[in-house]
């Protein structure tokens, strides 16, 4: 009953696949209910055609009686078989009942006249009559206050043949009263045509709103053909499902229309679902081969998991999932287990490995904080007269500091720089002078570049940059030696000749230097 409401009032049915064998068996119950509702309305229709019959045959009759009965008694018995046969009279059709019951109205007005009833009736019968008449008007007025056309419907079909049952009214007060009853009659009659005039526009509204939906549900359906994967499939799947959502919140329409489009798009979305079914059931055989290689991803994962090779083994990890992506869907019932299996066997590993440097970063902490020490003794260091003294106390600062480990990614540039420039502050206030000055300095790069957390890269730099170095001068001293064939014998060519043989000296000795740097890295 709760459905049927939500289905009339034109919203939502609950969402809930558990309902569904019970929604199936209610639709089928309630498509023998509007089956059975539809044959009452035929024969309800078919009476109120017969009422309208039987009650054109009682105008006849009332009509020959008001013209050709002379007999009172006999004019007055016929017109209460007449009167009693019309109140037990059924519906007739909307349409007809104010023309049908205005001309009753008319002919037994007519008759009281004629028959001259109301010389009989004393005074305050009539008057008594014209109030009751003058209150029916009133409530007829009232009438149009009301919201519930069907209510409106009922109460003035009561009051209309309690008008008729009310009896005359004087000569002088009945025009008045007929006129302002049939105006107020017309009026509500008038709001009722309305009301169904505009029910009828919303009715048509609302199926040509389905018949939208319908020629979206059948281009999706068209465009069904090209896809191509499971992915596509639910994006598909999911905006029809919105289409049949919007289906539900658009009102009814007239009765015959709404079954009609309602089987046209039920036998899309029918046609959708068959033609996905036959996609997902050419997909299960495919499926089966992809299960067995995503089977061996698992296996795979599940051999590294307790790797400590903690860089090697992500990266093969990363290289897994990777492959797990380019292999097919394995299907609806075994997907999900399989990723399952396989994330697990990846998440042990990963997990060991996030302990691991969480426990490293404690240990780092402690590093910080031994360097941090040592870079406030070598800022707080006062070197003596003794160049030897001080040299080897700063050599054994760098020594110290190289040999405390890792300190936290976020700070050790920060902890480097500080430290570089601590110990580059005192040597550049040493007095070195000549190849001394440049052996020592050159050392003290090296203690600084094997402080670095980046050593081994900036090193390896170190060296690219002297063996270009090197390259270069012999590429300058095989010039130069070129250039000495050309030199003939003459005192000018002569002094050429040895200035370029003391720059190719100059250049070997360069060069030899270089190498000692390029031994001491």
């Amino acid at each position: 009953l709760k459905q049927v409401a939500q289905l009339e009032a034109g919203e939502p049915l609950d969402n809930n696949r558990e309902l569904d064998p019970i929604r199936e068996e209610f639709f089928e119950i309630f498509r023998l209910f509007q089956i059975r509702r539809k044959d009452a309305s035929d024969l309800k229709k078919e009476q109120q055609l017969d009422h309208l019959k039987q009650k054109r045959t009682l105008l006849t009759r009332l009509e020959k009686v008001v013209k050709e009965e002379e007999n009172i008694g006999a004019a007055f018995t016929a017109f209460n078989e007449i009167h009693e046969a019309w109140k037990t009279t059924g519906d007739i059709p909307r349409d007809k009942r104010d023309e049908v019951q205005s001309e009753y109205s008319r002919l037994r007005e007519i008759f009281f006249y004629q028959v001259k009833i109301y010389r009989e009736l004393k005074d305050h019968d009539l008057h008594r009559n014209q109030q009751l008449k003058s209150d029916i008007v009133s409530k007829i007025q009232n009438l149009a206050a009301l919201t519930s056309m069907k209510e409106i419907e009922t109460q003035l079909k009561a009051l209309q043949n309690e008008w008729d049952e009310i009896g005359p009214v004087t000569d002088g007060e009945w025009e008045s009263l007929k006129e302002g009853y049939w105006t107020n009659v017309k009026a509500i009659y008038d709001k009722i045509n309305e009301h169904y005039d505009q029910r009828r526009k919303v009715l048509t509204a609302n199926i040509d709103a389905k018949k939208a939906v319908i020629e979206e549900a059948k281009t999706l359906v068209e465009n069904s053909q090209e896809l191509a994967s499971v992915k596509e499939w639910e994006a598909q799947t999911k905006i029809l499902l919105t289409l049949q959502e919007k289906w539900k919140k658009i009102g009814f329409g007239s009765k015959k229309e709404n079954e009609e489009v309602w089987q046209e798009f039920r036998g899309i979305c029918d046609q959708f679902f068959s033609k996905k079914k036959e996609y997902f059931e050419s997909l299960r055989e495919e499926s089966k081969d992809f299960i067995t290689a995503k089977q061996k991803l698992i296996d795979k994962a599940i051999a590294l998991q307790g790797s400590t090779d903690w860089k090697e083994t992500a990266a093969q990890l990363i290289r897994l999932q990777k492959e797990w992506k380019t292999i097919g869907h394995a299907g609806q019932r075994m997907e999900q287990k399989l990723w399952k299996d396989f994330r697990s066997a990846s998440d042990v590993f990963f997990n060991n490995r996030q302990a691991h440097f969480e426990e490293k970063d404690k240990e780092n902490e402690t590093n910080l904080a031994a360097k941090i020490a040592i870079i406030d003794s070598l800022k707080a260091y006062q070197p003596g007269e003794d160049r030897k003294q001080v040299l080897a106390d700063l050599k054994d600062f760098a020594a110290k500091f190289n040999e405390i480990g890792h300190v936290p990614m976020k700070q050790k540039d920060e902890v480097y720089q500080n430290f570089k420039t601590a110990l580059d502050s005192h040597y550049s206030h040493l007095k070195l002078e000549g190849q001394e000055k440049e052996t020592i300095l050159f050392q003290a790069k090296i203690d600084t570049l094997k402080a670095s957390p980046d050593a081994a890269k900036l090193i390896d730099r170190e060296k690219f940059e002297i063996r270009k170095q090197i390259d270069r001068l012999k590429q300058e001293i095989m010039q130069y030696e070129n250039n000495l064939g050309f030199f003939g014998r003459s005192k000018g060519a002569d002094a050429m000749k040895k200035e370029v043989e003391s720059k190719i000296k100059i250049h070997e000795n360069k060069i030899e230097e270089f190498k000692r740097k390029l031994k001491a890295l």
